[in-house]
């Protein structure tokens, strides 16, 4: 175990035992002995959950309780009705009698001592005030991809390598073999030297949700669900799941969708710590109603090294093209294909690029590392770039032009209208 985890099992143990000391001699039970393929208690990561609706509880609870050395001990949603079912599942797994603290507000969780990390399952635009508050108070941080902003993006790779935290940013993409496989493959130039990348992406809503405003939910803290995000009046058209279609929220399906297959498509490209120089395309949007992300995008990314991305709605694909050939799959986890089959047979060499992943998952994955100190395999910093290739394609979106982008300064030169869509104002009182 590393420094970290061991301090955290001393300061659990050391709890205990002052409380034994003012009560009764201290009783190790069975439970804390671990037992059964579960650790010890003092070996075991502390995990509070924050957001616990759809994907909240059946895709990251889900994994987590499946991982024996990690532990639920808090359990946060806005929408209280989400909390006991969520409990429900956690006792399903760890015994009728396992209890958590259940709370609609993320900052109990994040001030406990005891929580070793948080996973953030919320709307976008909670997502990176609550990992730099989590990692401020010393937590390490899994949290659902995206970003909101490309200036949100940097804060956060920044407070990740300034506190010295472990991230992940949850996505399954690099532990899943056909996109390990065909990144590696890239990478190792079986198709020779890159040249163009073709990603395919789903289409979003384009009807017009309605606006009409109602009282929220009594159960629903709407205030919290808001959070930074201008205020607007609640609707059902607005949450949960549809939040994704409204830019004070998120960014549509750019950055829905995109930050699986732009990461792959940067993991093949080599340039997943830097990002493209020029960006430019078309789109629509609905004309009126709520929603007012793009639904429907042609958009084409070039890299300093030459390589060309193309990015279209209208159905998932990943392709990369080079001078000797081409490799591609088409649908989400299709096989893979290529334009010779000596290309799919090709061994990895013990000298030549091998990409770091983890069979198991992200929530596996993270859980290691925090052992180990070492980065994910999704980590702050390649995280945000991925993100930022959304964002990119969005504004050039929305001023309907070309713009030529600065990856190291992270900023359009000489192009003040397109920088000042780089970040965005929060309501008081959040602040970053």
């Amino acid at each position: 175990m590393t420094q970290r985890v061991r301090r955290f099992g001393r300061r659990r143990f050391l709890g205990c035992m002052t409380a034994g000391v003012a009560a009764a001699p201290y009783v190790l039970t069975s439970t804390a002995l671990g037992g059964q393929g579960r650790p010890p208690a003092s070996e075991r990561i502390t995990v509070g959950f924050l957001g616990v609706g759809g994907h909240g509880i059946h895709r990251n609870l889900g994994m987590f309780l499946q991982q024996p050395d990690a532990q639920p001990v808090a359990l946060c949603d806005a929408d209280r009705r989400q909390l006991p079912i969520a409990l429900r599942m956690v006792q399903q797994k760890l015994g009728s009698g396992y209890t958590c603290q259940m709370t609609h507000d993320w900052r109990e969780v994040v001030a406990r001592p005891d929580v070793d990390a948080v996973m953030i399952s919320t709307p976008d635009h909670w997502h990176v005030p609550m990992s730099v508050a989590a990692i401020r108070a010393g937590k390490d941080v899994i949290c659902e991809k995206p970003t909101v902003t490309v200036a949100e993006g940097r804060l956060l790779a920044d407070t990740v390598k300034r506190y010295g935290a472990v991230f992940q940013l949850s996505t399954e993409d690099r532990s899943l073999a056909v996109y390990h496989r065909m990144a590696e493959l890239v990478r190792n130039q079986r198709i020779g030297k890159l040249r163009r990348i073709v990603v395919g992406l789903p289409t979003g809503p384009s009807h017009a949700a309605d606006p009409t405003p109602q009282p929220p939910p009594r159960e629903l803290d709407y205030e919290m669900w808001l959070g930074p995000a201008p205020w607007a009046p609640y609707c059902p058209a607005r949450l949960p799941f549809n939040w994704r279609w409204v830019s004070d929220y998120s960014g549509g399906m750019l950055t829905d969708w995109g930050a699986h297959l732009f990461d792959t498509a940067q993991w093949g490209n080599d340039t997943e710590r830097t990002g493209p120089i020029e960006v430019s395309g078309t789109g629509k949007r609905p004309e009126k109603g709520l929603y007012d992300t793009f639904y429907e995008f042609h958009l084409t990314y070039k890299y300093a090294n030459g390589v060309e991305m193309e990015v279209h709605s209208g159905g998932v694909r990943l392709r990369f093209e080079g001078t000797d050939g081409w490799i591609e799959n088409v649908g989400w986890i299709g096989p893979l294909e290529a334009s010779s089959p000596e290309i799919l047979r090709s061994v990895i060499g013990p000298g030549e690029v091998h990409l770091f992943t983890c069979p198991g998952g992200e929530h596996r994955n993270f859980l290691d590392c925090v052992k180990t100190r070492r980065d994910p395999y999704f980590p702050a910093e390649i995280g945000h770039r991925c993100c930022s290739l959304a964002h990119l394609g969005n504004m050039a979106l929305e001023l309907d032009r070309k713009l030529r982008w600065d990856p190291r300064a992270e900023r359009f030169p000489d192009d003040p209208e397109a920088n000042r869509l780089v970040s965005r104002a929060m309501r008081a009182p959040w602040t970053l």
